[in-house]
């Protein structure tokens, strides 16, 4: 397979499906199990408006009736360790050019499939499941037959630790891709040189600062800036200097505003606010209006039932993506977790 066909796609592009991997009983989320549950069958309704839905789950049976009856959901009886599909599932890169038929016949595949090693972001929790989940998919469930796939495992990758606009250009965070237990030895250079030559990327863009309190991925980028079209970054900011987030994102900001396109131009930049502190039992939760999923014609964006300020996130992630459907999806249990609603998915190109 030659490497320079491929290219990593933007978020925006089309989809053929969204990966969820369901709640059951033996995840940390039993305590809460209906609350999830419900959360996630509004987030699967949503998306299967508009794409098929592929839901990883041990027993179908788990699952609400509601959603086996739906037509584009494809169900997968897996185990699994928890929900992150993000993290666990695969980065799925697009032909630079739709093959021809006798190129499919040539094993030119028009998606290629990465499998990269899930650890439970640097060995803190058990991923031995989540793992495996991106092969046995790919090999079991119909994608060999238009998807190649390419074995990553030995470099360990998060797909909520990048983002991308597309077009080349790679967006991480260093706090996540150095952390402890990720790809030591290997030097930030080193990394670099890795994204790029198994993403197919031209250039990576580190940002050092904007680390959510309650975040246990050591800082996935995901959940503080995200790309949109036309040079556009989506980026959290705080204004309550009493916030004990408050240097590191207004150092964030700093850096966004210093950030230049691979044209040399700078980056529209769009400030989402920070939600009012939410806690669970004494412990800050990462709550993030920047974890949104976009999707054939929508936009699922988190919300926390602060009436203003998920009001202004709206407002401005329909700014960054003025063709598409905003679609509120309250936010409130994913965060329990330490996550929210983009981390719970993971979108398969066209």
């Amino acid at each position: 397979m030659n490497k320079k066909e491929y290219r990593l796609p933007a978020e925006w592009e089309p989809q053929q499906s969204v990966m969820l991997t369901w709640p059951h009983k033996d995840t940390d989320w039993a305590p809460y199990l209906d609350d999830i549950v419900a959360t996630m069958t509004t987030m699967a309704r949503e998306i299967a408006r508009r794409e098929e839905v592929m839901i990883v789950v041990p027993q179908a049976s788990m699952l609400p009736e509601e959603l086996r009856q739906m037509e584009r959901v494809r169900i997968m009886e897996l185990p699994s360790n928890d929900t992150w599909a993000r993290d666990h599932g695969p980065i799925v890169l697009k032909r630079m050019q739709e093959p021809s038929p006798q190129e499919i016949a040539e094993r030119k595949f028009p998606l290629c499939w990465l499998d990269f090693c899930f650890n439970g972001w640097g060995e803190k929790f058990e991923a031995l499941w989540d793992n495996m989940l991106p092969l046995k998919i790919w090999s079991i469930y119909g994608f060999v037959g238009n998807t190649g796939f390419e074995d990553h495992e030995d470099f360990v990758l998060e797909g909520g630790s990048i983002e991308t606009d597309g077009r080349g250009t790679l967006f991480t965070t260093s706090q996540c891709l150095l952390a402890p237990h990720r790809n030591q030895p290997l030097l930030q250079e080193e990394i670099e040189e890795q994204l790029k030559r198994r993403l197919r990327v031209n250039r990576v863009v580190w940002l050092d600062h904007g680390n959510l309190v309650g975040d246990d991925t050591d800082g996935h980028i995901d959940t503080i800036v995200r790309c949109a079209p036309d040079d556009t970054l989506v980026y959290v900011g705080c204004d309550d200097e009493n916030d004990e987030q408050y240097e590191d994102f207004k150092a964030l900001e700093e850096q966004l505003k210093g950030l230049r396109t691979a044209d040399g131009k700078p980056y529209r930049l769009l400030r989402l606010p920070m939600p009012d502190a939410i806690y669970d039992d004494g412990d800050r939760l990462p709550a993030t209006y920047a974890n949104f999923l976009v999707i054939n014609g929508a936009v699922l964006v988190p919300i926390y039932q602060q009436e203003a300020k998920d009001a202004e996130a709206l407002s401005i992630v329909q700014k960054a993506f003025p063709d598409r459907e905003m679609v509120p999806i309250d936010a409130r249990t994913i965060i329990r977790q330490h996550g929210s609603v983009h981390c719970l998915t993971m979108q398969i190109p066209e």
